[in-house]
């Protein structure tokens, strides 16, 4: 779906997410929460839609903090969107996400289930392992590329200069393809102390802005 709408947006194939292969983790843990919490609702679509919406904003909105808490990175940025948490969640997500939830519990999740019943449980189970093993790989995999990326940020911060996500990309550019896709994937990417620059960048033209406002009154 993410790749789909980047095509849309970028006209160029991007493989988005933290992770090598063709799928996106916060998506599958939201569906399996909205699976496994709201089966019960499922007789009234306005509490399962509404229900939808706080597990997938309260998923993202921990998993942003988390990454940037271990990774000093923020992975995705909302701060330009309107009603946003924090940077983290936003208006403009919530609806999508309500829907998504909606088409899990009511279309996908059933379709699935029964795909799944015709499959013999042996042949099931194998299918199970091989994938479980793939997603495994590419989980250690993924997460040593994303920890090279820390330590290129704990080198970059101790710069003083404001073009610290600059260098970060340069070096990890030169690394390989799969350091590129990582970049590509989350072409918005800050360190945590370029939000910091950022948000006084912010204050520091309200201040002034206040200011010009209490000249002109005078």
């Amino acid at each position: 779906m993410e790749v789909i709408v980047t095509c849309i947006k970028k006209h160029k194939f991007i493989n988005r997410g933290f992770l090598i292969g063709p799928y996106c983790p916060i998506y599958g843990y939201g569906c399996l929460l909205i699976i496994l919490l709201l089966e019960k609702y499922t007789s009234s679509p306005i509490v399962l839609f509404c229900m939808a919406i706080v597990i997938c904003c309260i998923l993202e909105y921990l998993t942003s903090y988390l990454m940037e808490k271990i990774f000093h990175a923020r992975w995705w940025d909302y701060s330009d969107k309107a009603f946003n948490i924090n940077g983290r969640i936003c208006l403009e997500t919530m609806v999508p996400f309500g829907i998504l939830g909606s088409f899990v519990m009511y279309v996908l999740n059933p379709f699935i289930l029964n795909l799944i019943s015709y499959i013999p449980h042996f042949w099931l189970h194998i299918i199970v392992v091989i994938l479980l093993v793939i997603f495994v790989t590419d989980n250690v995999i993924s997460f040593n590329i994303i920890n090279s990326f820390k330590n290129e940020i704990k080198k970059a911060e101790s710069d003083q200069t404001e073009e610290i996500t600059k260098k970060i990309r340069k070096v990890l550019n030169r690394r390989g393809i799969l350091y590129k896709r990582l970049l590509g994937a989350f072409p918005n990417i800050k360190t945590s102390k370029e939000l910091l620059l950022q948000i006084q960048k912010r204050i520091n033209a309200t201040v002034e802005k206040m200011n010009k406002n209490k000249r002109k009154e005078h």
